[in-house]
């Protein structure tokens, strides 16, 4: 009888541990839905200047645009399909020098509008304090 008992206490905790991990598994899918669509809408709409987060997986990496401040620019795509290129001041925050194709990436910076889905930039801290500063994640890395 006790070992009945002692496994019906374990089946209850792990029914609520499992519903538990559901609810917050759930949670972070609904926000980067809903972070999806805000940049969906930017894209629909022709909007910029939007601060964004989000994440994508990498598609494509580009070369370095070393014209004036210096980038790190590579494609992203989302859940939803939309891509994106983030251009990471690399003269501000440091580069991710391990960054690959399939690679996962979590950004925070500002939404610029192009045909092509659009430009996320001021991944980075800004020295001068006038914007808000922004971020790339890349495996368990922040760049900013």
């Amino acid at each position: 009888m006790k070992k009945l008992f002692v496994a019906l206490i374990i089946g209850v905790g792990i029914y609520v541990s499992v519903q538990n991990n559901s609810a917050i598994v759930s949670s972070f899918t609904e926000q980067g839905v809903q972070n999806n669509q805000v940049i969906a809408d930017a894209y629909q709409n022709r909007l910029s200047d939007i601060q964004v987060s989000g994440s994508g997986i990498v598609t494509r990496t580009l070369r370095d645009d070393n014209e004036g401040s210096r980038h790190q620019r590579f494609i992203l795509r989302l859940s939803a399909g939309q891509t994106l290129l983030i251009a990471h001041n690399i003269d501000l925050a440091p580069k991710i020098n391990t960054l690959q194709k399939g690679d996962v990436v979590d950004f925070y910076g500002e939404y610029e509008w192009n045909a092509k889905g659009g430009v996320v930039h001021w991944t980075h801290h800004d020295p001068g304090g006038r914007h808000v500063g922004g971020w790339l994640k890349h495996n368990g890395r922040k760049y900013e």
